[in-house]
């Protein structure tokens, strides 16, 4: 069964040319969406399984449109697609539930790529845009006040490994294959850390994780 895809920006010539390369790499793309005000409507009507959304749209932008869409159906995906590495954007960006983030001039493979991941769970994030984010987060929740020790929690050393590899950017397959075990194991070791970390999926524990210290981003 061919992956739902919804797009959601306001540059028509760009929808098309989404709406070929996309059919193009198997996806049923089932509607089209000019600002956030009308990507949400769509979103709740339609049921994609995955919206590609741009950032910076009228009525309300993408970030907000995807807070909102999550908040009516947490199991719909929404991917970012931006021009621009506006850090505290794409910060909020995660705050609001997205699971992919990328940069506009990435290929037409990378798109298809990031929407696979996120229907299976998984956060793709553009290479040059993935550290300069999660550092953001970082700094922005020191701001706040959050990493105090009331949000510290132990996970194992194997964990911690497990951790440190998402961090870097690699798949459950990648995971299992780099410390030996198999990829029903890395799940249950991410569930454990979801669990202790207070996370609802891998980008969360990420985020979480790099608060606290417990991993790294080179």
């Amino acid at each position: 069964m061919s992956i739902r895809l919804m797009l959601a920006d306001d540059h028509r010539m760009l929808r098309e040319g989404l709406r070929r390369s996309m059919t193009d790499q198997g996806f049923d793309v089932v509607g089209e969406a000019g600002d956030g005000d009308e990507a949400v409507r769509l979103a709740d009507s339609l049921r994609p399984d995955v919206v590609l959304m741009d950032v910076t749209m009228p009525e309300i932008d993408g970030v907000e449109a995807t807070r909102q869409v999550k908040a009516m159906h947490p199991e719909i995906k929404v991917v970012m697609l931006t021009m621009h590495a506006d850090q505290e954007v794409l910060a909020e960006a995660i705050r609001a539930g997205a699971s992919g983030y990328l940069v506009k001039d990435c290929s037409t493979e990378e798109i298809a790529s990031a929407v696979r991941l996120a229907v299976s769970g998984e956060t793709a994030l553009s290479p040059q845009l993935a550290a300069s984010m999660l550092d953001e987060v970082r700094r922005m929740d020191r701001d706040r006040g959050f990493g105090t020790a009331d949000d510290e929690r132990i996970i194992s050393r194997r964990e911690e490994e497990v951790l440190q590899l998402i961090a870097d950017g690699c798949s459950t397959p990648e995971v299992a294959e780099r410390l030996y075990i198999s990829q029903k194991t890395v799940k249950n070791h991410l569930a454990s850390i979801y669990q202790k970390l207070d996370a609802r999926d891998r980008t969360q524990a990420v985020l979480q994780a790099v608060r606290m210290g417990i991993v790294h981003l080179d």
